[in-house]
This record gives structure tokens, sequence and C-alpha cells, in this order.
């Protein structure tokens, strides 16, 4: 019998997806003090200026808010501190190999809770430029209007059937 639970999910960067075009995504786990473990369990975090980078050969996340737990008696963490990515070796090895390629940088895209565990979506990204952005809005409202004359289409023909 599996006890698995779905993802919990804490906070997203729905920003991210709108500024990047994400080639890759990968699950990273995080170093965390038991300050923010129950911090993120209340929901209080944020992921909006947050950016992954290689320090010492490691994977970092720089920005991320978490929220100082509010009950006396904890020893505070640091709202902003640089936290530790966990990932294997050779996933570290092949992400530095592309986030050095131009243009190409490492976003934290949504922070969540899998099996109990605090993890972070990860993807590789190349900045879109504002054409790119507009042409993006443009097929999007284009597939909204297809998708709305398709049921006009349906509706018609059910009414016309009966």
């Amino acid at each position: 019998m599996s006890r698995e639970t779905p993802r919990k999910l804490i906070a997203s960067n729905k920003r991210a997806r709108h500024e990047y075009e994400i080639l890759k995504t990968y699950e990273a786990g995080l170093v965390l003090l038991g300050t923010e473990v129950k911090s993120l369990r209340l929901g209080h975090a944020s992921l909006v200026d947050a950016f992954a980078q290689e320090r010492d050969g490691e994977l970092h996340l720089y920005g991320l808010h978490i929220a100082e737990y509010g009950i006396h008696g904890f020893s505070p963490h640091g709202p902003r501190r640089i936290r530790k990515l966990l990932l294997h070796r050779a996933e570290i090895d092949r992400i530095l190999d592309r986030i050095r390629e131009p243009g190409l940088s490492l976003i934290p895209l949504a922070l969540y809770f899998d099996n109990g565990w605090a993890k972070v979506e990860l993807g590789i990204g190349r900045g879109l430029r504002s054409y790119d952005k507009r042409q993006v809005l443009a097929q999007r409202d284009a597939d909204r209007e297809i998708a709305r004359a398709f049921g006009r289409h349906l509706k018609g023909r059910r009414t016309a059937g009966r």
C-alpha cells in the first residue's frame, strides 16, 4: 500500500513563464532550517525575485523569500538567505553546461511539498523579447477564438438535431 501524497503547491512563479521560454525543467531539493519548513507549511513563501546560480561548483537559490516563523521560542532565520539546491552531481554538471551558454538562465518556477519533502522546480530558460510576448498573446487569443467558434458550432449542431 503506497502512502504517496500529491504535490502541495506552496508558491509559483507565473511571471517566469511569461518572461522566459522554458527549455527544460528539473526538480531539486532544498537545504532548509526547521523554522523555514514550518513557515513553508503555512504557505509563507515568494519566488518573485528568486534565481539560481553556481557557487563553488554547486547550485544555490538566491532571493527566495521565506517569512520568519512567527511563534516565539524559535530562532529566526534570514528570510532571503542563500539556500543550497540538492541535485545529483551529473544533473548539476548538465545544468551548468547549459546555463553557461549565452542567453540561458536557471529560474525557479514552483515551490512545493512532494511526499513531505520541500522541492523546487527549476527551468532553464531563454529570455523573451517583447515581440515574442506579443506573438504568444496573439496565438493564445487566436486559439481561444477557435475554441469558442468550435463550441458554438457544436452547440448549434446539438440543437439542430433535436
